[in-house]
């Protein structure tokens, strides 16, 4: 029996920081549904906000990519608002700048929270994956970020794989201006066939 604790004490040890971001992350959601202010982060408040008034709407509107992307907010809400408001060009200059923002607020604040707790875990897919981003994490950064963009799974995944943080920034760079630039010509298409501005 003691010989079985002793065994299972090191597993345990290796998930233990994966467990306290899983619930660090459902205190922080259950506080903003609770609280009701989950409710903001729809496409008609933040298109309003950056209608309202473009300086404070625009600082409300990167705040709100901050927080929404750490509880789960899809980020082509906050895109689709910025091409609404302020049309493909700007609406999308300004989505990149606060997309950036956002995944470097949601990394630091996952890699404060639970360190590099991927790379403790003993499973042979995850180890290929690392193996893969420790050889090309620029390149694999931007690749992920043309296919996912800013998902938060995404930046929690590897916030917690241990890529240090000027390559995740470089890579983040790269690869969020195709995937916006497309979703812009999309958005600003759809605006105009709805007639919204």
């Amino acid at each position: 029996m003691f010989n079985h604790i002793n065994l299972r004490e090191p597993a345990m040890r290796r998930y233990k920081r994966l467990l306290i971001v899983a619930l660090f992350l459902a205190v922080l959601f259950a506080v903003f549904q609770i609280s009701g202010l989950r409710g903001h982060f729809n496409l008609a408040f933040l298109h309003q906000q950056i209608v309202d008034n473009k300086i404070s709407g625009l600082l409300i509107f990167v705040l709100l990519f901050c927080l929404g992307n750490l509880i789960q907010v899809p980020g082509w809400i906050f895109l689709a608002a910025a091409v609404l408001a302020l049309g493909k060009t700007w609406g999308g200059l300004a989505t990149y700048i606060a997309a950036i923002i956002s995944c470097v607020f949601t990394f630091l604040t996952i890699r404060f929270v639970g360190g590099d707790a991927i790379r403790e875990l003993n499973n042979r897919y995850a180890l290929r994956l690392l193996r893969s981003l420790d050889a090309y994490p620029i390149k694999s950064v931007a690749l992920l970020r043309v296919l996912f963009q800013t998902v938060p799974a995404l930046n929690y995944a590897l916030a917690l794989s241990g890529v240090k943080f000027y390559k995740y920034l470089i890579g983040t760079i790269l690869g969020l201006p195709l995937p916006i630039m497309l979703y812009c010509i999309f958005f600003d298409y759809i605006g105009k066939v709805l007639h919204v501005s």
